[in-house]
């Protein structure tokens, strides 16, 4: 049940964002219909759960884990953009298999989504505890496969991360 009122939270929050209507209860109303009606196909369908509202995580994911993630994001945005303006364009495509040190299934998808949504780097496929990602250039897989990444995400599921090495060449 908590996860369908967490759920039911979020959802009529992001429409009260996104749709900016706050001063039309006819509107609101209709806003506050669909995500019921959202949630009741949800339930019908039996799809929430720890994964699809993940109350456990609380509120950290928005204030610790988001903010450094947007930093990482605009950062390697930026890496990838003088890569592609450059005349020579260095690229040194490569597939590296990461260690995902995560101890849940959730914790290793937030870890290949958060490789996937940094500029230069795609999660390709996750093999048990390690993700293949195909990354533009070395330096740039290099960096973004620090266990930087992979110890907030530990940080964020409540594991410690472990200390064994994160990342290799395929």
């Amino acid at each position: 049940m908590k996860y369908v009122v967490t759920l039911g939270l979020l959802l009529l929050a992001n429409w009260l964002l996104w749709s900016g209507h706050f001063e039309s209860p006819f509107l609101i109303g209709l806003g506050v219909l669909s995500c019921l009606g959202c949630l009741f196909l949800g339930v019908r369908m039996q799809i929430i759960d720890e994964e699809g509202a993940p109350a456990q995580l609380g509120i950290r994911p928005f204030t610790h884990y988001a903010p450094w993630l947007i930093k990482e994001i605009a950062v390697s945005n930026w890496e990838v953009a003088k890569i592609v303006m450059s005349p020579r364009m260095p690229l040194k495509r490569n597939l590296i298999l990461v260690n995902a040190k995560q101890q849940t299934p959730l914790g290793r998808v937030i870890y290949a989504n958060s490789i996937t949504l940094t500029p230069g780097t795609v999660s390709v496929e996750m093999l048990g505890d390690k993700v293949r990602v195909h990354a533009l250039s070395l330096k740039e897989a290099a960096d973004e496969m620090s266990s930087d990444m992979s110890d907030r995400v530990c940080r964020l599921e409540g594991s410690r991360p472990s200390s064994d090495e994160s990342r290799k060449d395929v």
